[in-house]
């Protein structure tokens, strides 16, 4: 759930700041629910079947259905996977650090990480890197938001503006996204949990779920607080990774806001590449029914350790044609809100149709999630259309 927080997120999450204040906000603590109950199927799924999400479409649906849903999950992995090494390049640059480095290291670092260790090893480094998230939080309080103007931001949504609508999609995009769907599952396939583990996944889920809404909320506050408060962002909003580690300065100092900034990101998206590189992968090893888990070697599964290796090397080459930071990012999660309705629609045919009584979603727990996901899906569409200008 750390890895929802990747760079993509945290600066479509600045970016609403900047350009709407505290207006967004709201819909950030809207989504907490809405990303545990996406998540929480992926839970049942993995505990009750023993399968990975694309694995489970190809044996109830057939190839041709799991080679769709894993086409979906290489377009978003791919978009992720660039704008995570475009964000650390952008620290870099930051720091006048070459491009030689800042892509090279991390690159290097991911893949001795992976081939070398178990899933217990490489979750374990994931969470420990992810928590430096957490100074995000630190940010916030020391950009001394206006508590009164956030409350009153609520009442405050401009939904009849397409550019606020995008914007909506984006956030939604950054938060309901395919390659954790494909994720979460095949972790808990690759730990070896099973039903009687389901308890506690939910309880670890719904918990990463608050966490990582905290994370985003909290860039967006600190935006809000120092770019939008001053009118910078009701333009143009940010244009560059140093747009946005100016937002830190007015509170921290030109170095140190920096400095922290440059932690988070980098944080962010090492814990985002790692976990959408193993999406890939593991996607990879469901579709084509070969050797697909970490505690193989990669002589046991070359398929699984070469997908994941192609999926690093492809987003640090590709970082070098990429101008606009943001624009790209922005751009990421809205196609992630598009690509919705066929993540969340097979998802929820898994949950309601493949798995035994007493285990398959059913009853209010079944409209429930019946309602949500074709809330969210409704707001991801009508924002995807003001996008590629339609509304």
């Amino acid at each position: 759930m750390l890895a929802d927080t990747d760079v993509g997120s945290l600066i479509t999450a600045a970016q609403s700041g900047a350009r709407w204040g505290y207006s967004l906000l709201l819909l950030q603590i809207l989504l907490v629910p809405i990303l545990y109950v996406v998540q929480e199927l992926t839970v049942r799924l993995g505990t009750a079947t023993g399968r990975g999400h694309g694995a489970l479409i190809r044996e109830r649906y057939g190839p041709a259905w799991a080679w769709i849903s894993y086409g979906g999950l290489v377009v978003a992995g791919i978009g992720a996977i660039v704008t995570e090494f475009s964000g650390i390049a952008g620290i870099g640059d930051l720091f006048g650090v070459p491009r030689l480095v800042s892509l090279g290291l991390p690159a290097c670092l991911l893949l001795g990480l992976v081939f070398t260790g178990s899933y217990r090893r490489v979750e374990v480094v994931a969470i420990v890197v992810g928590l430096f998230e957490l100074v995000f939080v630190g940010l916030a309080v020391a950009a001394r938001p206006n508590l009164p103007e956030i409350v009153a931001s609520f009442g405050h949504m401009p939904l009849g503006d397409g550019q606020f609508r995008v914007l909506i999609a984006a956030n939604i995009g950054a938060v309901i996204m395919p390659w954790m769907i494909f994720y979460q599952q095949s972790a808990i396939v690759d730990k070896g949990l099973g039903w009687e583990h389901a308890r506690r996944s939910r309880l670890d889920t719904l918990v990463g779920a608050v966490v990582s809404q905290c994370v985003m909320g909290a860039i967006l506050v600190a935006a809000a607080a120092t770019i939008g408060k001053a009118g910078q962002g009701s333009a143009k909003g940010l244009e560059t990774v140093g747009d946005l580690a100016g937002a830190f300065t007015p509170a921290l100092g030109p170095w140190l806001g920096q400095v922290v900034f440059g932690v988070g990101i980098i944080a962010a998206a090492f814990v985002a590449l790692n976990v959408v590189a193993l999406a890939l992968a593991w996607g990879f090893g469901d579709v084509t029914g070969r050797p697909h888990s970490l505690e193989q070697s990669p002589r046991e599964a070359p398929a699984f350790y070469g997908a994941f290796a192609l999926a690093v090397a492809t987003g640090a080459v590709a970082v070098q044609l990429v101008p606009d930071l943001v624009a790209l990012n922005i751009a990421v999660e809205v196609m992630n809100a598009l690509l919705l309705p066929l993540a969340l629609g097979l998802l929820i045919l898994l949950a309601t149709r493949a798995l035994p009584e007493g285990q398959r979603v059913a009853g209010v727990y079944k409209g429930v999630v019946y309602a949500v996901s074709g809330i969210t899906i409704a707001f991801a569409m009508v924002g995807v259309l003001d996008g590629v200008g339609l509304l």
